[in-house]
């Protein structure tokens, strides 16, 4: 049932963007962190390569790594960047939550 975790065109090129710009690899780590208004929430960094137990998907030639406990709360999400007036983020869109916060990044299971 782990379904990794996917990232949106938008994401990719976001993520792609930033990596340039640091000169880093264009590798996303999204995991998964106690805490936040809802229960969990998730925390993105650039990683310099995935480690051995790490689901990995790729979009646009950007890699989203999750490790093996997160990827147990994100299975099957997808990850998006979006733009709007409050301002610009990273979003995910996951199926298992059954609560969310205004923030958008938390949740609850």
């Amino acid at each position: 049932m782990n379904t990794t975790p996917t990232l949106t065109e938008a994401a990719a090129a976001r993520v792609s963007a930033i990596a340039q710009k640091q000169a880093k690899p264009a590798i996303l780590r999204l995991s998964v962190e106690g805490g936040g208004c809802s229960g969990f929430q998730y925390k993105f960094d650039l990683a310099a390569a995935p480690e051995g137990d790490d689901a990995v998907s790729e979009t646009a030639g950007v890699r989203l790594v999750v490790d093996p406990v997160s990827l147990d709360l994100v299975a099957g999400s997808t990850v998006d960047f979006v733009e709007s007036l409050g301002g610009a983020a990273f979003r995910v869109e996951n199926p298992q939550a059954a609560a969310g916060c205004g923030c958008g990044s938390s949740f609850g299971i």
